[in-house]
């Protein structure tokens, strides 16, 4: 367990920037957030990869700011916020906090991943309008 908090600490930072260790996490990982759910580790990369990818083409700056991880007996709650500037001649901000809970099993692999919002996704789409 606790190996495998430190790789989330490892990782979550600069999830924008590079790609994270997949290692940590079971074949069939479930995947939840207020868009999307899946399952699979193959569709757990294209998460990853599909917010670098936007996070590039749309963001002039985007930051994953991780604020603590804390370990129970068989899961890891992060918390965490995500603020950027959009690429938008209004140069818009976007700020959203969050946690994810991380369930483990009996290996300490991650096999339940669930990510949760302070504000519905509609609201936080509101950011990208013009004031």
């Amino acid at each position: 367990m606790a190996e495998v908090g430190k790789t989330l600490q490892a990782d979550l930072p600069s999830l924008f920037q590079r790609d994270i260790s997949y290692d940590i996490y079971t074949d069939d990982i479930y995947f939840q957030d207020p868009v999307n759910t899946f399952k699979g580790k193959l569709n757990y990369r294209i998460i990853f990869w599909t917010l670098r990818f936007h996070g590039r083409l749309f963001f002039r700056e985007l930051h994953f700011d991780l604020h603590d991880v804390q370990a129970t007996d068989d899961q890891i709650i992060a918390t965490w916020t995500v603020r950027g500037v959009l690429r938008l001649p209004w140069k818009t901000r976007l700020l959203f906090n969050g946690y994810s809970t991380y369930k483990l099993n009996s290996e300490s692999l991650i096999y339940h991943h669930v990510d949760t919002w302070d504000r519905p996704p509609g609201e936080i789409l509101k950011q990208f309008l013009p004031l």
